[in-house]
């Protein structure tokens, strides 16, 4: 399965736990999807491994379950897969230092919702609100759980409320 893509390279992750760096075998092409990247994190692909340099070279894309994806900054009428077979969603939101917009969160859900991903929001840094921000966290909170989702309210910086975001994980 990949687990980084960066650029031309691509770190997979084999049964035994060995990650291999891996490079792309000629040009592909994902069902009639016009991406800019045709191979993504959580791909399941198939590579020949060369000994000698000690990388791989992806020669198969498997199946895949779903994915999420955007449109490409420079190129118009493509697009960038983001990441593929995903189980979860996990949006990490902060009220404030520094603010994530509600905007940005509502179309991360709404990405999730058009995909068939469910999806759960953390808000972090909940050790640094003040009383006017967490009456806007709890506000949040209880918007987002009226429409369904799962929100927790963490401090990673404090361990507060990690243990129940490992539980969700």
């Amino acid at each position: 399965v990949v687990v980084r893509s960066t650029g031309s390279w691509y770190n997979v992750k084999r049964d035994d736990g060995s990650v291999i760096p891996c490079r792309l075998r000629g040009k592909f092409r994902v069902k009639g999807i016009k991406t800019t990247n045709p191979v993504a994190v959580g791909d399941f692909v198939f590579f020949e491994y060369d000994e000698e340099n000690k990388s791989g070279l992806i020669s198969e894309i498997g199946e895949r379950d779903n994915y999420i994806i955007r449109k490409a900054t420079r190129l118009s009428k493509r697009s960038h897969i983001i990441a593929v077979n995903i189980n979860q969603l996990v949006v990490i939101a902060t009220i404030n230092h520094p603010r994530t917009s509600t905007g940005f969160i509502d179309r991360v859900l709404v990405t999730a919702e058009a995909y068939h991903i469910p999806a759960a929001i953390v808000f972090n840094k909940s050790d640094l609100y003040d009383d006017a921000e967490m009456e806007v966290l709890n506000r949040l909170v209880g918007l987002y759980k009226s429409l369904g989702y799962q929100c927790l309210s963490t401090s990673a910086k404090k361990a507060i409320g990690t243990g129940a975001f490992s539980a969700l994980l």
